[in-house]
Order: C-alpha cells, then sequence, then structure tokens
C-alpha cells in the first residue's frame, strides 16, 4: 500500500509535463475590447473554451493602455464603444505597436456594410456579432498564410486627421451638443446645426497648411459671418455660439487623440495652438456678425 501510494504521489513523468508546458505556451492571448458587458462576458466564455488567455477592456482607453503594457495575438473589438469609429482608433493603435497581431472587428450587420471598406484597410476581418470563436483557429492560420510585412502607419499632421475623420468629428459634436440643455432647447435639425462645419473644419486645415504663426492676423471668414446670421435667424444667443464653440474645439481634439497612434508628434502642440487659434478667431467674427444682425433686428423691430 504504501508503495502504491508513493507512486500515486510521484509527479508526472517528464514528457508529459513538458508537452503540457507546450499546450500552455500556444494559447493565444487575445485582447477582447467591448463596452457591452454581456457581448464581453459571452465572447470571453467562448474564447476560453478555444484555449485562448483573454483580457478584456471596456473603453478605447483602456484598450490603449493594455496595448502598450502587453503583446497581444489576436485583437478582438466591437466597432461602437459607444460612439462611431471608436474600434476603428483601437485597430489604428494595435497595427501601430503589434503590426504581427490578428485584427478583428465585430458589430451589428448594418453598421459591418457601412465600415467595411474604411475599416478593412487596417483590420483583417470585419465581422458579425456575436462572435463565433469556433472561428477563431481558422482565422489565425489564413492570417499567417496571408500576411505581409506590416509598414509602420505614415505619420499625419492634425490637418490630415481632420480631414480624414471629419463625418465622424461632426457626429461626435452633435452629441455633445445634445447632452447641452440650453443648446438642445433649440428647435432646429441635425442637418441645419451642423450645416457651418463643414467650412469650418476647412478654413482651420487651410491655417495648419498655411499660415502657421499663432495670433495671426484674422483672415476674413464669409463662412463665420455667414453663421452668426444663421445663428441670429435660429434663435440662438451670443454665449450659446460660444458654447458650442468650445464643444468643438473639444470634438477636434479629441479627434486628435483618437488617431495617437499615427499622429506626428514633432507638429502636434504647435497644429493643436493653431487650431485654437482659429477657432477663436472664427468665433469672434461669427459673434461679430450675430451682434450686428441682432442690433438690425432691433432696430427693425422699433421702427
Amino acid at each position: 500500500m504504501a508503495t502504491e501510494s508513493a507512486v500515486n504521489d510521484s509527479p508526472p513523468p517528464l514528457d508529459t509535463r513538458t508537452d503540457a508546458m507546450a499546450q500552455l505556451m500556444k494559447r493565444p492571448k487575445v485582447l477582447l475590447v467591448d463596452n457591452d458587458e454581456n457581448d464581453r462576458l459571452l465572447t470571453r466564455r467562448s474564447l476560453e473554451t478555444q484555449n485562448c488567455e483573454v483580457v478584456l477592456a471596456t473603453s478605447v482607453t483602456d484598450a490603449l493602455r493594455q496595448i502598450a503594457a502587453q503583446r497581444f495575438d489576436v485583437l478582438i473589438t466591437d466597432l461602437h464603444m459607444p460612439d462611431a469609429g471608436d474600434g476603428f482608433a483601437v485597430v489604428t493603435a494595435m497595427r501601430h505597436s503589434q503590426p504581427n497581431a490578428l485584427t478583428l472587428v465585430v458589430s451589428d450587420f448594418p453598421d459591418v456594410q457601412k465600415a467595411m471598406n474604411a475599416i478593412l484597410l487596417q483590420a483583417d476581418e470585419v465581422l458579425v456579432k456575436p462572435f463565433d470563436a469556433t472561428r477563431l483557429p481558422r482565422l489565425m492560420d489564413k492570417g499567417k498564410l496571408t500576411a505581409l510585412p506590416s509598414p509602420r502607419p505614415a505619420k499625419e499632421g492634425a490637418a490630415a486627421i481632420l480631414e480624414r475623420d471629419v463625418s465622424i468629428l461632426i457626429e461626435r459634436w452633435l452629441e455633445r451638443v445634445k447632452g447641452a440643455e440650453a443648446l438642445a432647447a433649440i428647435p432646429i435639425q441635425p442637418e441645419e446645426r451642423s450645416a457651418y462645419l463643414p467650412a469650418m473644419i476647412k478654413s482651420i486645415t487651410a491655417r495648419l497648411r498655411g499660415t502657421r504663426e499663432i495670433e495671426a492676423i484674422d483672415c476674413a471668414s464669409p463662412a463665420a459671418v455667414a453663421h452668426g446670421k444663421s445663428r441670429y435667424r435660429q434663435g440662438y444667443t451670443a454665449p450659446l455660439i460660444v458654447q458650442e464653440s468650445r464643444l468643438l474645439q473639444v470634438s477636434i481634439f479629441e479627434t486628435i487623440q483618437r488617431n495617437l497612434a499615427t499622429v506626428d508628434f514633432t507638429s502636434v502642440l504647435p497644429d493643436i495652438m493653431i487650431i485654437a487659434d482659429e477657432v477663436d478667431s472664427e468665433l469672434k467674427q461669427a459673434i461679430g456678425s450675430f451682434l450686428a444682425a441682432q442690433r438690425e433686428g432691433g432696430v427693425g423691430a422699433s421702427a
């Protein structure tokens, strides 16, 4: 009995332990990024049944922190977390810092169709939710067979980033305006509210590519003048125009932050200063136009 007990208590053969260690070392390490708790937990369980080591992230900021701190074999990220384009920011960061990782974007079906062309420039696959973890080994094998050396993404200045992401920037700005009670109370359609923004962004990018001196002499902006008059007709007040401008700056800087993986850090601080100066210049002209329309309206009413 003692002999039998000694045999049962002895460690497993060296070959068995080596095989087990090799299997453990082969486990794919997956970064799973999703702000939806139910989707996150279900996908994690599914991946763990496929012998994956899973690291969770619940936001873009959390995901960027994990990418900087650890090495991964696979990235699986939701497209919206909760805003449009969040997943693209995570994919871009992974491509930049860990170009050999398999990058997968998952989303609801309508979003997949809309995002396919843009996202596939960076991601390996765009998939419909829920993610089927049994497909991962095949996707990893496909990635190894088709992978090409991944060049580091070209560095971009703020002008190029704003031009590329202008539609997402406007969408984020509208969400912020919707959350501001006084602004949301102005009864106009989103298209009317944001109609001036493309011209505003164009002025900013032109300034970034042209006169780069801080506090340069204000250039006349017909778009800003028209914007001030339009806001008067729509029932705004001067403080509300200022509040909108502040939210625009926040949205612009958030857009640059979302693209930190490709931003040219040698010029980003001067770019930010120029952006702030140009937004202030446009605001000054819009307010001047608004007050002139207000005075004209007051004279007309009194006559």
